[in-house]
């Protein structure tokens, strides 16, 4: 039974995630579609070099309401349902990390935009604030210090996310957090690194955007030269 469980939370945080708020809130305020524009990504960053920061924050608080939401239904769905593998009993803090990390792939690769979103940053934060918020908005302020200090956003990410992981090692080893919360951090984080690839290779290469890039809706800066930004 439990099994079967956590394939339904596994496929509905994947279906959470895959709801396209970058895409939607671009059609609904701008009449664009944002993958046509910048990165060609649905996350928050491109939203902002295209539509400012209103539009912004908007879609960031319901990027980050995926996770949380699919961590939520996780607990609810499982509820105190347990399965013993080995030494190891798994029950709904397995289901967390399941339903956030497939909250995160669905943002990635999502359904309901021909499998085309965002990098997965903030439905990761989200899911790790829902399941323990000491890491979370921890690794989420580190997050947004880097970027606002440096400039850049993807670089933000990827500290944001290392720290979050770097936090959680003590929490777990030391003070007994549940070991799922660190697996779902050191894969998500490995997952969204992966996909910051680009990004990577342009910061060492000094050739990515800043944050407060602009993107013209002009129908000139399109996809094939907003592939040097990120979102």
């Amino acid at each position: 039974m439990l099994i079967f469980k956590l394939v339904v939370v596994g496929m509905l945080g994947y279906m959470i995630g895959s709801i396209p708020w970058g895409l939607l809130i671009s059609k609904w305020l701008a009449k664009i579609d944002i993958r046509h524009y910048g990165s060609g990504r649905t996350g928050g960053t491109n939203v902002l070099r295209a539509l400012g920061r209103k539009a912004f924050l908007l879609v960031v608080l319901l990027d980050i309401s995926k996770g949380a939401l699919a961590v939520l239904f996780a607990y609810l769905i499982i509820g105190n349902d347990i399965i013993t593998v080995g030494n190891a009993g798994l029950g709904a803090l397995f289901g967390q990390a399941v339903g956030g990390l497939a909250a995160v792939i669905g943002h990635i690769w999502p359904l309901f935009a021909n499998f085309k979103g965002g990098r997965g940053v903030a439905t990761f934060f989200g899911a790790l604030i829902a399941m323990c918020p000491v890491a979370g908005l921890s690794g989420g302020a580190i997050f947004i210090a880097t970027a606002l200090l440096s400039g850049y956003a993807s670089l933000g990410s990827i500290t944001g996310m290392a720290a979050t992981c770097v936090i959680l090692v003590p929490l777990t080893l030391l003070y007994g957090y549940p070991f799922e919360y660190l697996i779902f951090a050191l894969a998500g984080t490995v997952l969204i690194t992966i996909i910051h690839k680009d990004n990577i290779k342009r910061l060492i290469q000094g050739k990515e955007r800043r944050l407060n890039t602009r993107v013209k809706l002009d129908g000139k800066t399109k996809v094939e030269q907003g592939k040097q930004n990120n979102a």
